[in-house]
């Protein structure tokens, strides 16, 4: 899309915002540290490269046009382009160059928010100092071409929507302008799932509503769409006329831990009790973990004894997770070492530390077995997709629940669900 309004100065009133996101950030940044082994290669960064059986985490634009996609196994990536080049992930590499840029950006001005290892918002409204919106874009992009050889496209806008659908609209290198009053010429065509923040599942609610583009979603009647969604209904009409009030937070970090602990009605003193207390404790960590798109490197544990004396134990995991099962494996292994056997338990907590998101680990690696890992993120999204809709109660582990699996389904709301116990898990059908 043609960049224009290239004169245009700073509005008297509102923000002026950049979303920056880097291109193929993980093969481009193999690109810069080897141009000779990958320039204008098509590459894949993967992981199984030997065994062939890893996932295709990202890959370049030469390899894009071969037909090659993200989320691909490497071997169906092998047969559309058999030239393709794997690279094994090298994440100290991907952090090092994330600082690089992000140090750019920092030069404009401190409103910088990182979303994600290869991407970031800024608000440079009060940077007048660097010259129009344009020149300010202009500048960082060739600036961070030329000092650490990424290609990277920036969306310009009044907020961080538009900003970002603006930075989608072309790739690799694009300069994207997006202003409100050009929402209805260039967005109000598109499909409702072309709007940032509106996934599939609730385009499939739209299209069942017959409010297919974006145009019609902004012409909905909003009590309408609030019966339908709820508070979601009312944002999602905002969003279709283009406006966003959220900020730009530049002293966002990283929780330093996510934890549950739980006081018990009367003191444990099975082992079978406490490891069922621990798999839910675990669960609801996780939850929020996943909620928050971090991993872990750490579990601890806390228990405190009939004596009201407590020890904090922990072990820090080969590669980071937001899985339940391994999260309660290991949250249960650290009490059995721990725990002596009939002694009473007052009150058990389970946490995860050493977090980092999600974007930045190798944690969607062939960490599983190439058969089970699909599975396994299948159970754990469709599970948490009721939760999010019915309550945190709507579905339980099989291993709370003792010896009554009917207590499996807890909401009549459910019982069209296909429910059957898979490794000790709820398994949900869909």
């Amino acid at each position: 899309m043609p960049v224009s309004d290239t004169n245009e100065h700073y509005p008297a009133k509102g923000r002026v915002i950049i979303h920056l996101d880097m291109n193929a950030f993980y093969c481009s940044v193999h690109e810069a540290e080897q141009p000779e082994n990958y320039k204008d290669k098509p590459t894949a960064v993967a992981g199984s490269v030997e065994l062939r059986k890893g996932i295709v985490v990202t890959c370049s634009y030469a390899a894009r046009r071969m037909g090659v996609k993200t989320g691909m196994t490497v071997r169906q990536a092998m047969k559309l382009c058999p030239s393709l080049i794997l690279i094994r992930p090298d994440f100290d590499l991907y952090r090092k160059y994330s600082r690089g840029f992000m140090t750019i950006a920092r030069q404009y001005t401190p409103l910088v928010e990182s979303v994600s290892i290869d991407e970031c918002y800024m608000d440079i409204t009060g940077s007048k100092l660097f010259g129009t919106p344009l020149e300010i874009a202009d500048s960082l992009q060739k600036r961070i071409l030329t000092e650490w050889s990424l290609p990277c496209s920036i969306g310009l806008a009044p907020n961080k929507l538009l900003a970002k659908m603006a930075s989608d609209m072309e790739k690799p290198n694009g300069l994207t302008v997006l202003r409100i009053r050009d929402v209805p010429q260039l967005l109000w065509d598109k499909p409702c799932d072309t709007l940032f923040g509106i996934g599939r599942k609730t385009a499939e609610k739209l299209t069942k509503m017959n409010i297919r583009t974006i145009g019609q979603l902004a012409h909905t009647d909003e009590q309408l769409l609030i019966k339908q969604f709820g508070v979601m209904g009312s944002w999602m009409k905002t969003a279709a006329h283009g406006i966003d009030h959220s900020v730009v937070n530049g002293n966002r970090e990283l929780n330093k831990s996510i934890g549950h602990t739980t006081t018990l009605p009367s003191d444990i003193v099975a082992k079978e009790d406490a490891h069922r207390v621990l798999l839910n404790l675990s669960d609801q960590t996780c939850r929020r973990l996943r909620r928050q798109k971090l991993v872990a490197l750490t579990v601890q544990i806390t228990v405190r004894r009939q004596d009201m004396t407590t020890i904090n134990r922990s072990h820090t995991l080969a590669v980071p997770t937001d899985t339940t099962d391994i999260v309660y494996r290991e949250a249960c292994r650290l009490f059995d070492l721990h725990w002596s056997h009939g002694e009473p338990v007052r009150l058990l907590g389970v946490a995860l530390q050493n977090l980092t998101l999600v974007d930045e680990t190798a944690m969607q690696l062939d960490l599983f077995s190439y058969e089970e890992q699909p599975k396994k993120e299948a159970l754990t999204k469709a599970m948490d997709r009721l939760r999010d809709k019915f309550g945190e109660d709507a579905v339980l582990t099989a291993g709370m629940l003792g010896d009554d699996p009917s207590a499996l389904i807890r909401n009549k709301r459910i019982r069209g669900t296909s429910l059957q116990r898979d490794d000790g898990l709820l398994y949900i059908d869909e």
